[in-house]
């Protein structure tokens, strides 16, 4: 029996586990005032989730604002969220209001909030915890009552560690995050999500395909699906345009789904050389099968021994300037060093079973 909770969210295509789990966790959090953090790859569908819970919350009455800081300068995004003042900067011709105002007694989203610059994290933080922020140029403090929403693409610990995002920011954030899978990790919705895209292109475009081909769902299944719900929405749409007859065959997908093209690769969703080249060499692997797994291990080690020795040497041994040089924090580099034998200079050290014994 579905409890109220694991109710399908408006928006939100799929009956997956996994997107029952995200349904419940979004119908519990939507009441409260906490930050939510949604952790999601790109074109997965994080701001469905964002509007979700703002229309299943009691400020369902009051705007809902959306922000991709991804897309403007640092400056410009400042003045996007807090507004400024008539000759703050060059262009300023006029007292703007900014959407953190636009959003009061409502809900604001930050997309792509990894991408904000350490001063803006500042103010963020600072409206989350007092409620009130300045406008660009303006000594004058203002109130807001608005609930915010983030979500992000990459691995905020991961950001931390390399110094780009403040790990109180974070903490402030991530009261009740949401992992939102990629759609590879729920394939049993793909049937799902391409009937409800197949319908919607058909009546947009005043075609008559109403059904796909076993061949073809089957390759849409078996897709990786770099690009998510997004990646699977347009090549849906592609298929109904190209379409000519009441049904989508392969001969409607894209090269990469028959086989003509290599397929897009999987961006690791880290900012570690090592463990981006570590998901390189798995794809190219995949296709080997189950024996390849070894060599895969073997490939993968000898990748990451040979970059952190590399940028050991040009950073002159000084391992912080390394670990930052990597993606990486001191701590996961000195397990490194030790998981591969180097020591502090840099050098190899013999095998274990080639030590002297203890005098």
């Amino acid at each position: 029996m579905t409890t109220s909770h694991e109710q399908a969210l408006p928006g939100v295509i799929g009956s997956s586990a996994a997107i029952r789990e995200v349904a419940r966790t979004t119908r519990q959090v939507a009441p409260a005032r906490a930050a939510v953090l949604i952790v999601g790859e790109t074109g997965s569908g994080k701001e469905l989730i964002a509007r979700a819970i703002h229309d299943l919350s009691p400020r369902q009455s009051g705007p809902y604002i959306r922000v991709n800081c991804g897309a403007l300068t640092e400056s410009l995004l400042e003045s996007e969220l807090f507004g400024h003042v008539k000759g703050s900067f060059t262009g300023a011709l006029d007292n703007r209001t900014g959407r953190f105002e636009a959003a009061h007694t409502g809900s604001i989203f930050l997309d792509e909030i990894n991408s904000t610059s350490p001063k803006l994290q500042v103010k963020l933080l600072r409206v989350l915890q007092e409620g009130e922020f300045e406008r660009v140029g303006d000594t004058r403090t203002n109130k807001v009552d608005t609930r915010l929403i983030a979500a992000t693409n990459r691995d905020l610990l991961d950001e931390i560690d390399s110094g780009r995002f403040r790990e109180d920011l974070y903490y402030r954030l991530n009261v009740v995050p949401i992992y939102l899978p990629p759609l590879r990790e729920r394939r049993e919705d793909i049937p799902i999500l391409v009937e409800f895209f197949l319908k919607r292109y058909s009546d947009q475009n005043r075609r008559d395909v109403r059904r796909v081909s076993a061949e073809a769902m089957r390759r849409l299944r078996e897709h990786d699906w770099p690009g998510n719900v997004r990646e699977l929405q347009n090549y849906v749409e592609r298929g109904v345009v190209l379409g000519e007859g009441p049904e989508l065959t392969v001969e409607h997908l894209p090269p990469q789904l028959r086989g003509e093209a290599p397929p897009r690769p999987i961006r690791a969703r880290t900012s570690d050389p090592a463990a981006l080249t570590a998901e390189l060499v798995r794809q190219g692997l995949r296709a080997a099968g189950p024996q390849a797994n070894n060599l895969y291990d073997r490939i993968v080690g000898q990748v990451e021994r040979e970059l952190i020795e590399q940028v050991l040497a040009s950073c002159e041994r000084v391992q912080i300037k390394a670990a930052a040089r990597l993606g990486i924090n001191r701590n996961t580099l000195h397990k490194k060093l030790a998981e591969f034998r180097i020591d502090e200079n840099g050098q190899s050290l013999p095998p274990i079973g080639d030590l002297p014994d203890e005098m």
